[in-house]
């Protein structure tokens, strides 16, 4: 892709990593007063040029909608939007129909779901609507994974809520290692480095990691049917299935 005037309303933490990857891409961007320490450190760092809503609008081809779902109509009914305007969403709970009606009379749009480390790459972005659109802004450094429904987008923001989960299970795990060294600084930092190492370096399935390393008599193992024991699986399972209907 060329480089894009593009608009960011809602500069939070999410938006601050999305713009900060498409500015080290060339693009130019112009961000929403709103979240004004975030909007003025991308001023600071990236260049990024402060407005009003509807002056973001009025610089952007594409535009970025970066807020909380809860504000979104109060934010954006207001706002006058072109046809021609490219709209990429990463607001859980807003629909597509919502999003037609709030950015009407714009037609070209995405929905998706992005972590922060997207502007490093290596975040997978879950996809419904113009995904081509998203991968001209963020890919290859980061994968586009196209949804054939919108519904399924649900199902990807409860397991993007896995990671702070399993962030709180290492915790735990870094807690307890702490205890027994009696050095919290590299009790945590060894857990994150093997967990971080070993993803990295995976080849082959979940199921398939696991099954290697869980063989019959090994502490591996033992780890796996004490969190089953443990009702661990079951948790994750029921709390997935809330998470999906609460953004339903």
């Amino acid at each position: 892709m060329n480089m894009a005037e593009i608009g960011v309303i809602g500069t939070g933490h999410i938006a601050a990593p999305l713009a900060r990857h498409l500015a080290k891409k060339g693009h130019k961007l112009t961000v929403s007063r709103r979240g004004k320490a975030t909007s003025a450190a991308l001023a600071a760092s990236h260049g990024a040029h402060v407005a009003e809503p509807q002056d973001v609008l009025e610089c952007a081809e594409i535009v970025l909608l970066c807020l909380r779902p809860q504000n979104a109509a109060e934010v954006l009914g207001p706002l006058r939007f072109r046809a021609d305007h490219q709209i990429v969403s990463v607001m859980a709970k807003v629909s597509r129909a919502e999003l037609a009606s709030l950015c009407a009379p714009a037609q070209r749009f995405v929905q998706t779901i992005p972590l922060g480390f997207v502007e490093d790459g290596g975040c997978p972005l879950a996809a419904f609507g113009d995904t081509h659109m998203l991968s001209d802004l963020f890919s290859p450094e980061n994968p586009v994974i196209p949804l054939a429904e919108e519904a399924a987008l649900n199902a990807h923001f409860a397991i993007c809520a896995m990671v702070p989960g399993f962030l709180d299970l290492m915790t735990t795990g870094s807690a307890w290692l702490a205890a027994q060294t009696g050095d919290a600084e590299r009790a945590e930092l060894y857990t994150k480095t093997l967990i971080a190492g070993f993803l990295n370096t995976m080849r082959t399935s979940l199921a398939t990691e696991r099954d290697a390393l869980a063989t019959d008599g090994t502490l591996s193992l033992q780890m796996v049917e004490g969190l089953r024991r443990g009702g661990a699986h079951d948790a994750l399972h029921a709390t997935l299935g809330e998470i999906r209907e609460r953004l339903s």
